[in-house]
């Protein structure tokens, strides 16, 4: 599986290519599923380009890409959306239209009580584990774990010499994970190393913009389907040769 992260928490100063409104967000998911993504992880946006749970906001968001795709389409509930937890699990429930699933970040505060909302509402849940953080360990605590769709295990250790290590210690971190399938994804310098490390361990992966602007040359990406065709070379390639 390699999901397609259509924009993150980028805003308008990051350039055209992200995309920001739900008509370009539709058409970027439309091109990435094309180039192979079987899932999609978005970042509904309002209209100062800033990351929102706002009801509107997301229905919007959804109904634009469900238009145009048929897989299953994710968003996210991190705290900079909203910092507070309580306010959080209210948009949660006030949501007039619903993703297939959701991601949330275990290190953050109110993690539980949003993941518990999701379910109640019959939205899969991503359970976000960074490294260098808590999350791993309070996902091992949490009555949640079993429950959970999938572990999205993200490597924020964006040093070319040590982001296999850091990748490796937190799968370790992650132990049996509950038993959920684990996502393993990078972000910034370490998009690339990861997705590569993914295909040896044949584990599911992510790619696009909210993770990497670049190609693994450096070079700008144009698109997110750009970077899930390259991604799903990169991760074949590695297969066949391990």
């Amino acid at each position: 599986m390699v999901q397609v992260c259509l924009n993150g928490a980028r805003g308008p100063a990051d350039g055209a290519v992200v995309p920001m409104s739900p008509g370009a967000m539709a058409q970027s998911a439309a091109e990435a599923v094309a180039a192979g993504a079987t899932d999609i992880h978005v970042h509904p946006k309002s209209p100062c380009g800033q990351d929102t749970l706002s009801p509107k906001a997301l229905a919007a968001t959804l109904e634009a890409i469900r238009a145009r795709v048929g897989v299953p389409v994710g968003v996210t509930t991190g705290a900079w959306a909203e910092p507070d937890p309580a306010a959080r699990v209210e948009y949660v429930r006030s949501w007039t239209a619903l993703p297939d699933h959701a991601s949330v970040n275990w290190h953050e505060p109110g993690a539980e009580e949003v993941a518990a909302a999701l379910l109640d509402r019959g939205v899969g849940v991503e359970a976000g584990i960074w490294s260098g953080t808590q999350g791993a360990a309070r996902f091992a605590a949490s009555p949640l774990g079993p429950r959970v769709l999938r572990v999205l295990a993200e490597v924020t250790d964006t040093s070319p010499v040590t982001v296999e290590k850091s990748a490796r210690a937190l799968l370790a971190d992650l132990g049996t994970a509950h038993g959920r399938p684990v996502l393993l994804h990078g972000a910034e310098g370490s998009a690339w190393p990861v997705l590569r490390l993914a295909g040896r361990l044949r584990l599911a992966t992510r790619i696009g913009l909210e993770d990497t602007l670049v190609l693994p040359d450096g070079e700008r990406a144009i698109s997110n389907g750009q970077l899930v065709a390259e991604g799903l070379a990169q991760y074949e390639a590695v297969q066949r040769s391990s």
